[in-house]
């Protein structure tokens, strides 16, 4: 006999799906698929999510808390129990506060987990009371979010079904063959009802393959493409004049700006055919509804915040709004938005701020300022930039380093203590989605793994163990999900979808019809004086980047389908290959398979080469969220990525990494 439960995805990608789990009577996963209530998860998972029960009882499952008895990085550790755990954590904790003030103790946390009860909430409360450093969460949505806020003050998008109603659809920097798969059957709806699909992506993907029209844009240039739309569509007249009278501010400043950028310079900057340009222009201009799906590609460099206002400034401009399914998507992260802050019951302290993209360098500082780190809901040796600095950092005998994690990570094998964790189906979460419009309510569907706790579990004993609990704190499962639904101004509809059924959803609104910018004004800021001021040189200012002779390669490292950023990592053992042009793969005398170093001045990845006529020529590919297992050398892209910032929000420029590749003897 089998019994199926409801359950939902907490994992970093748009969807937010809505999960059946089938549980056989001996406690064992047996099925994990999608749930047909939820009209947008629609019965399917991604097959990552559906192979769950890989991760949930594979080998490199941590089964129990673990302490370090080799040396750092060697993945030596004894198994221990709980209490002597915490007590371990809770000593070296206070220790690193006595010694160097709690400033010194820096957690790392990030979209391991999206679920509100396991991230922000009893985890803050306890690093806040401890005066700990601050953590300035910037790896990803940094200059997209600063961008989105400061021109629409974080309005809602168009809703993904929504786009199956639209005459045009262009999918700029996003690639939901393999993140946000559920985009997909409602684009093969869309293109069935007459609607045409541009893709603006340096490489060839699925989509772009079937696509309309592919824009192989060069990276790090979609600030010169999206300017140059912009001031064409001003001065050939095919701006909406009327629409940015009444609702916009900042268009004389904006088209000042744009001016310089003419659809030839464009071209030759993005290393774009000038027809396709002038194609995509005539096809936006005539079309309706219109919606650009802007992903988060276009951010990963140092024009990244500047990038993303001049795309999502094109709706505006052309006058895409008050229609269904016109206008854009970034993120609907606000549309159905939970709040946490009351129920960690301790206000943010003034504490120091680290961006996670320099915590390479910061843990390298001399005198060291950091002494302590806690690493949950992240895996940072395979996910932030300048690699080498993040393992050196990790190498000091002087760091205090937990790893609260569910399988054995890169990072896990440098900590000193190591807490197991519970997934998804084995606690209580409470979460929303930033693409989907669906707030869901999680309840533990198998029993925890060996002695693998819940966030909130391990977060309030620390709490308690350290002196730092109160007797009004809200605590457990109940009392903190109650304070978050009461504090969360969820639409009605959500909110009793949620207590009948535990999942709730609302439909998408209009844009400038029924839902309208955040900004003070409720008007579009195509140039705000908070960005303007941010940017180094001005928003829409195009920052070149210096032309490099030894390493001539641009670098860009993309999400896949065998994992969502680096979780699973350690269920794929496939050997990795950065991916060349032809074109690039003949200069240098590079053949299919053949084993490669990939390299610059800051480190050097070892691998197999694959020549793809899918990657345009200039650009190398090595995918996102690799282990060390997946090269020869233990390296990945991350190694060549440096950790200089965007120009909005502290961006990473992952995709500013210029490398050189050649044959290994």
């Amino acid at each position: 006999m089998t019994t199926s439960l409801p359950t939902a995805c907490p994992l970093d990608c748009p969807d937010g799906c809505s999960l059946t789990a089938t549980v056989g009577d001996d406690g064992r996963l047996v099925a994990l698929d999608g749930d047909r209530r939820n009209p947008f998860t629609a019965g399917f998972v991604c097959a990552k999510v559906r192979g769950f029960g890989r991760h949930l009882d594979g080998d490199d499952r941590i089964a129990t808390p673990l302490l370090r008895t080799g040396p750092k990085g060697a993945g030596q550790f004894t198994p221990i129990g709980w209490d002597e755990a915490l007590d371990r954590v809770a000593a070296g904790l206070a220790d690193v506060r006595a010694r160097h003030g709690g400033e010194a103790i820096l957690p790392l946390c990030y979209g391991g987990s999206n679920g509100v009860l396991s991230h922000d909430c009893v985890d803050a409360r306890l690093f806040r009371r401890l005066g700990a450093a601050r953590l300035a969460r910037t790896v990803c949505a940094a200059p997209s979010g600063r961008a989105a806020q400061g021109l629409y003050g974080k309005m809602p998008g168009v809703a993904l079904p929504d786009y199956e109603h639209a005459s045009l659809i262009v999918l700029w920097g996003a690639n939901p063959s393999v993140s946000g798969t559920h985009l997909v059957p409602v684009l093969r709806r869309a293109r069935a009802n007459g609607a045409t699909l541009v893709v603006v992506d340096p490489r060839r993907t699925p989509l772009a393959k079937q696509a309309d029209l592919h824009l192989p844009v060069r990276p790090g240039t979609d600030l010169a493409l999206a300017l140059a739309l912009g001031a064409a569509l001003l001065e050939r007249g095919h701006a909406d004049l009327e629409f940015l009278a009444a609702h916009a501010t900042g268009l004389d400043r904006y088209r000042e700006r744009a001016r310089v950028w003419s659809l030839p310079r464009a071209a030759e900057v993005c290393g774009l055919e000038l027809a396709a340009i002038e194609e995509l222009l005539a096809r936006y201009v005539a079309a309706s509804p219109a919606v650009i799906r802007c992903g988060w590609g276009p951010e990963r460099n140092r024009n990244g915040g500047s990038a993303i206002a001049a795309i999502l400034a094109l709706p505006a401009l052309a006058g895409k709004f008050g229609v269904r399914a016109g206008g854009y998507t970034m993120s609907n992260s606000r549309a159905l938005a939970l709040h946490s802050e009351r129920a960690i019951a301790e206000p943010e302290p003034a504490t120091v701020e680290i961006n996670m993209n320099q915590v390479g360098r910061v843990l390298l500082e001399q005198p060291a300022r950091v002494h302590a780190l806690f690493v949950y809901d992240s895996n940072p040796l395979a996910t932030l930039p300048h690699q080498r600095a993040v393992q050196q950092g990790l190498a000091r005998d002087d760091l205090f380093t937990v790893v609260f994690e569910q399988v054995m990570t890169d990072t896990a094998r440098w900590a000193d203590v190591v807490l197991p964790a519970t997934t998804f189906l084995e606690h209580d979460e409470l979460r929303t989605s930033y693409g989907a419009l669906a707030v869901q309510r999680a309840r533990p569907v198998l029993r925890p793994r060996g002695e693998a706790r819940s966030n909130l579990e391990v977060f309030t004993a620390l709490c308690d163990r350290m002196g730092l609990s109160r007797p009004d704190d809200p605590r457990g499962v109940e009392a903190l999900t109650a304070i978050i639904l009461e504090d969360s101004a969820l639409p009605e509809a959500a909110r009793a979808g949620l207590e009948t059924d535990e999942f709730g959803t609302i439909a998408g609104g209009v844009q400038f019809v029924d839902v309208f910018p955040g900004t003070a004004d409720r008007r579009v800021h195509l140039c705000p004086d908070a960005l303007d001021r941010e940017c180094d040189g001005g928003l829409y200012h195009y920052r070149e980047l210096q032309h490099d002779g030894d390493a001539p390669l641009t670098l860009i490292s993309p999400a896949v389908s065998q994992r969502t950023s680096s979780t699973f990592g350690q269920l794929d053992r496939r050997p990795a290959a950065v991916h060349v042009s032809p074109e690039d793969a003949k200069a240098r005398s590079l053949r299919e398979g053949d084993r490669v170093r990939v390299f610059n001045a800051q480190g050097e990845v070892h691998c197999r080469v694959s020549i793809d006529a899918d990657v345009r020529p200039g650009v190398a590919v090595l995918a996102k969220g690799l282990w060390s297992h997946h090269t020869d050398n233990g390296a990945t892209a991350n190694a060549l990525a440096p950790d200089t910032l965007a120009d909005l929000g502290g961006g990473a420029t992952f995709n500013d990494a210029r490398v050189q590749i050649e044959r290994r003897a």
